[in-house]
């Protein structure tokens, strides 16, 4: 009988859980707190959302007839800007494939 009343002890033991006794702060109710702001801040998100969305809406946009007004970037421009970029690449690769002029002490 004892051998059986061990086993069943050992089988349907429960578990101790250790709280402690008494906590200067509620967590549960902080977090319930701020669960709940958030869930009463939301609707104004989405109400302040929607109402900015449709005064944008309904602004005026002025319409795109005449293209042939517009003005074309000349070739000169692009050339120019061509060859700042390809200078700007000379010198860096210069830089990244030139020794380092400091000795580094380390070594």
């Amino acid at each position: 009988m004892s051998l059986l009343n061990q086993i069943q002890r050992k089988i349907f033991k429960r578990e101790k859980i250790f709280r402690k006794e008494h906590s200067s702060l509620n967590m549960n109710f902080y977090w319930q707190l701020a669960v709940g702001v958030v869930f009463a801040v939301m609707p104004l998100f989405f109400f302040f959302g929607y109402n900015f969305f449709i005064k944008i809406s309904r602004e005026y946009i002025p319409p795109v007839d005449n293209t042939s007004g517009q003005k074309i970037i000349g070739e000169e421009r692009i050339e120019k800007v061509l060859e700042y970029f390809s200078s700007r690449k000379e010198k860096s690769n210069q830089i990244k494939n030139s020794p380092s002029q400091i000795v580094d002490p380390s070594l």
